[in-house]
């Protein structure tokens, strides 16, 4: 037998080898399905599906930015019928998804939900109802984002182009299905958002009228926030829990008020870190870069770092 073809046939057995292992690597995995049930979904409804999820929010950006997102071109002549279709293929796709992340949330908390379905359908149709008015909202936020940064050029720049409209605009969509009731699906929202733009914005947060975020990377802003109407705040900001309180068995303690609330007109310039469910920043206050804060400041106040000493040194001649 040729050297060559001996070493063709050695690894031909090698191979045989390795698949050989595959069955017995297969069962050791199955065994951890039966003894660890807290990281797998089987034998249940579908959870909401990320890719469908995704599928709904360009719909719904098509639907809220028409001729920014989705179809080019749109006229009086077309625009009707176009709206019609994607109202009616995001209605489709969003009750199924709806309806899974309710059977979900019934079977994790052990109930029996007979009528999921039609519940998921009713959300659905209250959600679009309230399609006009979130419209009005972003009106809002874009233009406060043009007369608040001087480098947006026109309102279709912050449509098109801001990370925060992005993010805003997911926020906003996630929270109104928060509001409604629905389980799961919202924060599958926000999370895709965060992954695109760096801004985190958890869906239960409460968020009033005109508010942006210049440049927006690193934004956090946690689930029990309270924001005002005109607030502004920038990049790399966290509005966070500052302890999380558990029970007598060391469970944590869940839906109480964690994180900050913004009064209206508050700025909060850029790092700055606002903590714990008890602060409150009062109205027309500026908190400045870098800032780290844990307790509440009247309305009126400026909180800011005192200056460090800045030593330069020049060349030696």
């Amino acid at each position: 037998m040729a050297p060559s073809h001996r070493f063709g046939v050695h690894l031909m057995r090698e191979d045989l080898r390795r698949l050989g292992e595959l069955p017995g690597i297969a069962n050791a995995i199955l065994a951890t399905y039966r003894e660890q049930k807290t990281i797998h979904h089987i034998g249940v409804v579908p959870l909401p599906s990320k890719d469908a999820t995704v599928r709904i929010l360009d719909l719904l950006f098509d639907i809220l930015y028409p001729g920014y997102f989705g179809e080019q071109g749109l006229d009086e002549s077309n625009v009707s019928f176009i709206v019609g279709h994607k109202l009616n293929d995001l209605y489709d796709l969003l009750t199924e998804q709806v309806y899974r992340a309710i059977k979900h949330e019934c079977r994790r908390l052990g109930s029996v939900c007979t009528h999921c379905k039609v519940r998921g359908e009713d959300l659905v149709i209250d959600f679009l109802r309230a399609l006009p008015a979130l419209r009005e909202r972003l009106a809002e936020g874009v233009q406060a984002a043009y007369d608040g940064d001087p480098a947006a050029k026109s309102h279709g720049e912050v449509i098109f182009s801001y990370p925060a409209t992005v993010a805003i605009t997911t926020y906003r969509i996630a929270h109104q299905l928060t509001e409604l009731g629905v389980p799961l699906l919202p924060r599958i929202m926000t999370e895709h958002a965060h992954s695109l733009t760096g801004i985190d914005i958890h869906p239960g947060a409460q968020i009033g009228h005109r508010f942006f975020i210049d440049h927006g990377t690193g934004v956090v802003i946690g689930e029990t926030t309270i924001i005002g109407d005109d607030c502004k705040i920038y990049q790399g900001v966290t509005l966070g829990a500052m302890s999380f309180p558990k029970d007598e068995d060391g469970q944590l303690i869940r839906g109480r008020k964690r994180h900050p609330t913004l009064e209206d007109r508050v700025t909060v310039y850029a790092g700055a870190t606002i903590l714990g469910g008890d602060t409150v920043i009062g109205h027309d206050s500026v908190i400045g870069g870098n800032v780290w804060l844990t307790k509440s400041v009247p309305p009126n106040s400026k909180v800011l770092i005192e200056n460090p000493r800045l030593i330069i040194r020049g060349a030696q001649p």
